[in-house]
């Protein structure tokens, strides 16, 4: 029997649904979210599980969405816009997670590709998350990502390992394999040394990112940046492992051109990709592509 049209996956088209929470500062969460996935191509939709009051020294109040709101709004958009990729930030209490899960398993998401960031504590070092909600994030949604993006903290809070090199880094992502997630990217900032090393884990085996440390305080939402960023890209059909050394690239410059705000953890520049400042280093794939739809035909030679 031949193939038909209707027998092929549908053609990916960038789009990516993101439920995490809002960040007023606009440095990370839903704001961070929007602004990433935009900048490397995609089309960002979104689903708002809590409402934070803060800024870049920290997180003074934190307002949690009505449940029906957050599994309704999951429920608008794959009803009407639909996914290519799905992404989770802030899912601060058991409640939430479980309310998360339900939503996607009635809209018949489970196809969908699930990036995961574990958002445990701010930048600031505000705790954003319920103990409880550690073991439905483990139990309910580990199983169903497609990747999880914990930094070390959070990956040992995940798994009960010391993580302090890239053993550890490796011995963490393959626990959370054994936990259900399908690959596991165990990022190295909170490390020492010159480098920043990601190891990304997947049941093929394990692949090391090494970038220069940039030596600033603006980091605030990078964790949202770089999980969104790999949304957007997967969103598109790269690879994974092409989505997670792009995504990596595209963070890297924007930590390098913070634009300096605040006085606390500042923000990373989002929209680097329409700046007319050079690059650092030149861009290649996925991201190079998208820096020249950006530009256009009369932005060339």
């Amino acid at each position: 029997m031949s193939t038909t049209e209707t027998d092929l996956p549908p053609e990916p088209k960038g789009r990516v649904l993101i439920i995490a929470g809002s960040d007023s500062s606009g440095g990370a969460g839903i704001q961070a979210d929007i602004k990433a996935v935009t900048a490397l191509g995609g089309y960002a939709a979104t689903a708002i599980t809590a409402l934070t009051v803060q800024n870049t020294k920290g997180v003074s109040a934190v307002h949690g969405a009505p449940l029906e709101i957050i599994s309704g709004q999951i429920a608008a958009v794959l009803d009407d816009i639909g996914a290519d990729a799905i992404k989770t930030g802030m899912l601060a209490s058991k409640e939430v997670i479980d309310t998360v899960a339900g939503a996607l398993d009635e809209a018949g998401a489970e196809l969908i590709p699930l990036i995961v960031d574990p958002v445990m504590v701010a930048s600031s070092g505000a705790r954003l998350i319920e103990d409880s909600a550690v073991e439905a994030l483990k139990n309910t949604l580990l199983r169903r990502a497609t990747l999880i993006t914990p930094n070390v903290p959070e990956a040992e809070a995940l798994t009960g390992i010391k993580v302090e090199d890239v053993d550890g880094q490796r011995e963490a992502g393959e626990a959370l394999l054994k936990l259900g997630a399908r690959a596991a990217l165990i990022k190295g900032g909170h490390l020492d040394g010159p480098q920043v090393i990601d190891v990304l884990v997947t049941r093929n085996g394990m692949r090391i990112f090494s970038r220069p440390r940039i030596k600033t305080r603006h980091t605030h939402g990078t964790g949202c940046t770089l999980a969104s960023g790999i949304a957007a890209l997967v969103a598109q059909g790269v690879p994974l492992d092409k989505a997670v050394e792009e995504a990596g690239d595209y963070l890297h410059e924007a930590i390098r051109r913070a634009p300096g705000f605040g006085s606390g953890a500042g923000p990373v520049h989002h929209g680097w990709t329409l700046s007319p400042e050079p690059v650092s280093e030149t861009p290649s794939g996925p991201l190079a592509a998208a820096l020249a739809g950006l530009a256009g035909p009369d932005k060339g030679a």
